[in-house]
């Protein structure tokens, strides 16, 4: 039918098989979602897992990012991260697929992502948690604003998940955005990138691919842009790199999105199309592509609590805090980076050049690490909802910081407690007591600061 000069078409009511009923149904399959799933399992809790891809793990799997940063405070004086990511770092790094640099907080482990997969898939089996990959999230079922089940659709058609808590682990917020949550998202988003394996790139002496693109790439459609690489461990011949941005994504509109992984691979050859041009003779080979491209910002909810760049950069502890961070804040602007550290210096680099500066004037004593609140992911209206991952309420520069892995981990691991405790006490996640989740979370092996 055509309802204001736009075709329409009324999807036939069906009736809906429930191919699980359990305590925590986690939506999204990341490091993130998995780590949630897994902690809620741990404590007793039945639990099933939904992602859309063929694998688990999110960036660090379908799109190779393989660096994890500091797991210490910016001075490598006390650890401050521990729970889930040190104890997969440890299974990786027995299997020979992790290359740690302590001290290095920029990669202190870099891994294989393929292993990261099965090491995933074991940690999964382990805990008997219901693995529904290939797997969309449609839509949720509410009755007076508690979610009673997500409808979700694969290989085996439309089903139906029911659960006492529900855990929105999928980047972009999609279970809130179905419920009509409140969201911002930023003028400006951080723009996505493609990751790619190039095999041999290691033999070419004297090649740096941010100075190639920014000098040649006009000549192959690239313009300006900065981006970085990374060893694969396990790996003789390959090296990872994420060199250049898709700018202009709507990571939450479909078509833009399909038109940025277009031009995320697009991006790949063009600039071995260069390293060919310029440096002949080598024999280097497209070994791999991210199987998604790496987003890197689109909705942020409006949770009870927004953390703010001022929040961060003065090291505020919260009475409900459930992570902690060093990472610096890294907001991807244009064709560079803008970082600001906790001692109070900036770097930005644009175009191959460097600049050096600072936010504030130096002091004898700085902030040694951040700290994330769990009121940045629930919501007042929703009593079994809890919101984990880079969707969480964040302002531009605190977003900069806690976007990466090893901070948004955590919150997984947050999510998967407060979701267990939930949904054994029948108590509301936006009630909990949070003196209790924080208590939990450290017998479970997290790190956490009075």
């Amino acid at each position: 039918m055509i309802m204001n000069g736009i075709l329409e078409i009324i999807e036939p009511v069906q009736t809906l098989k429930v191919v699980a009923d359990v305590d925590v149904c986690v939506i999204g399959g990341s490091c993130t979602g998995v780590f949630a799933a897994v902690r809620a399992a741990r404590l007793g809790a039945k639990v099933a897992l939904i992602e859309k891809q063929n694998c688990f793990g999110g960036m660090a799997t379908a799109g190779m990012v393989n660096i994890w940063h500091s797991l210490h405070d910016t001075e490598e004086r006390e650890q401050i991260i521990g729970g889930l990511t040190d104890e997969i770092v440890e299974r990786l790094n027995r299997r020979g697929a992790a290359l740690l640099t302590p001290g290095n907080p920029d990669a202190y482990c870099r891994f294989n992502s393929e292993e990261l997969k099965i090491e995933l898939d074991s940690l999964i089996s382990d805990h008997n948690i219901a693995p529904m990959l290939h797997t969309w999230f449609c839509r949720p079922i509410v009755t007076d604003n508690v979610i009673q089940a997500v409808i979700v659709e694969n290989k085996s058609g439309r089903q139906a998940v029911k659960a006492k808590v529900f855990i929105d682990a999928s980047g972009d917020g999609d279970l809130a955005a179905r419920l009509e949550l409140p969201f911002t998202e930023s003028s400006s988003p951080q723009a996505p990138t493609t990751c790619a394996r190039i095999a041999n790139m290691h033999l070419i002496p004297g090649l740096d691919p941010n100075t190639l693109i920014n000098t040649h790439g006009k000549e192959v459609d690239l313009g300006c842009d900065t981006g970085w690489s990374a060893l694969v461990p396990d790996s003789p011949t390959d090296l990872l790199y994420a060199l250049t941005h898709v700018f202009g994504t709507d990571a939450v509109d479909a078509m833009s999105l399909s038109h940025a992984e277009m031009a995320g691979r697009r991006h790949v050859r063009a600039f071995m199309d260069l390293v060919k041009k310029y440096y002949p003779g080598y024999p280097i080979s497209l070994s791999a592509l991210g199987s998604s491209i790496g987003i890197r910002e689109s909705r942020h909810f409006r949770t009870i609590y927004r953390l703010t760049e001022q929040d961060l950069l003065t090291g505020r502890n919260f009475d409900d805090t459930i992570a902690n961070g060093s990472y610096r804040i890294d907001v991807h602007e244009g064709d560079g980076f803008t970082f600001k550290y906790l001692n109070g210096s900036t770097v930005t680099i644009s175009a191959g050049k460097t600049v050096r500066g600072r936010w504030r004037e130096e002091t004898t004593e700085n902030p040694l690490c951040y700290h994330i609140p769990f009121r940045t992911m629930i919501f007042e209206s929703m009593p079994n909802l809890v919101l984990a991952g880079r969707a969480i309420n964040l302002d531009r520069g605190a977003f900069g910081a806690v976007r990466v892995m090893v901070n948004l981990n955590q919150t997984g691991e947050a999510a998967g407690v407060a979701a267990a405790l939930a949904a054994a006490s029948g108590i509301p996640v936006n009630h909990l007591e949070t003196g209790l989740l924080r208590q939990t979370m450290v017998a479970g092996g997290s790190i956490l600061f009075d």
